[in-house]
């Protein structure tokens, strides 16, 4: 019998710290190239303002995945919510926030296991860097396709720009 390298479970508010120092380590694998190293210092010393923001939305009732290896280090984490009304002509009820895994985990299965715990199988839609095309990659392997629409970013991630990708649309 094998078993899982992985734990994923719904994160509780003791995790926020470990999931956002996770995040910020897969943002330095996948952005260094893209953002200076003044937007990683700015963003990491902002970590106890945004940890905060994040209890108080798994207060609200969020849900935030995280998955952990055998010593509970936190190597992915995921979340989604309703799709807010600027997104609704995309057809789906829900988007895919964020999907972050560390680089050592790619390709192990972890980062599909996260998204469908969030959004399973059911119709969906969200926003990846345009300059990201493993993300894409994976995204379009999983049913997503890039529908046209996109955004130039702006404050500490001007300069780049998101497209948005969607996966069974009812288009009506």
């Amino acid at each position: 019998m094998t078993t899982e390298p992985y734990v994923i479970r719904l994160a509780l508010p003791e995790d926020i710290p470990a999931a956002l120092s996770m995040k910020s380590a897969c943002w330095r694998e996948t952005y260094a190239s893209q953002r200076p190293e003044s937007f990683f210092a700015d963003h990491e010393s902002r970590l106890d303002k945004e940890a905060d923001w994040w209890r108080s939305g798994l207060e609200a009732g969020a849900e935030l995945w995280i998955a952990t290896v055998a010593d509970g280090t936190v190597v992915g984490v995921a979340g989604g919510a309703p799709v807010l009304p600027d997104d609704s002509d995309a057809g789906v009820g829900i988007e895919l926030q964020m999907l972050y895994v560390l680089a050592a985990h790619h390709g192990t299965g972890l980062g599909l296991a996260l998204m469908r715990r969030v959004i399973g199988d059911a119709p969906a839609l969200l926003w990846v860097l345009e300059d990201n095309p493993r993300a894409q990659a994976f995204y379009a392997k999983h049913g997503f396709v890039r529908d046209g629409r996109s955004e130039q970013l702006i404050g500490d991630w001007a300069g780049l720009a998101e497209v948005r990708m969607v996966r069974g649309a009812d288009r009506g």
